[in-house]
Formats: C-alpha cells, sequence, structure tokens
C-alpha cells in the first residue's frame, strides 16, 4: 500500500473532515480516485470514438441534396 501526499486549500480539507467524520478517509479517497481515473479512461475513449466516427465521416462519399430527398421519397405511400 502506498502513501500519497496532496495540498488541499483549508476548506475543501475541513468540509470532507465534516462530511466523512467516522469513516475511513483513505477508502473514501482512494474510491474517489478510482472514480477519476475511470471517468478520464472514459473520456479518452469518448475522444478516440469521435475521432474514428470524424475520420470516417471525412472519407465518406458526398450526396446531393437532389440524391438524398430522392433516397428520402423512395418507397414512401
Amino acid at each position: 500500500m502506498s502513501t500519497v501526499n496532496f495540498s488541499v486549500p483549508d476548506e475543501v480539507k475541513d468540509e470532507f473532515n465534516a462530511v466523512f467524520s467516522g469513516q475511513n478517509k483513505s477508502a473514501i479517497i482512494a474510491g474517489l480516485m478510482r472514480e477519476a481515473v475511470e471517468r478520464a479512461r472514459r473520456k479518452e475513449r469518448s475522444r478516440a470514438a469521435i475521432s474514428r466516427i470524424s475520420a470516417k465521416r471525412e472519407q465518406a462519399p458526398s450526396v446531393t441534396d437532389a440524391a438524398f430527398r430522392k433516397a428520402r421519397e423512395q418507397g414512401r405511400p
């Protein structure tokens, strides 16, 4: 198990201690760090997905308005 030291504003420390009084603060901080890591990973996966979608859109053939309209109207009663 590692020890980590962070500097935080006094008001954050005071609020944290008040809200989590009597609880295992190390476990709470570890849980918050896990959540932050997962949130950052999700954000990176989202950015990568957006990049892949954008790249595919750039390679997609362009369609004229008339061709798009015709495709929409085909098969309509």
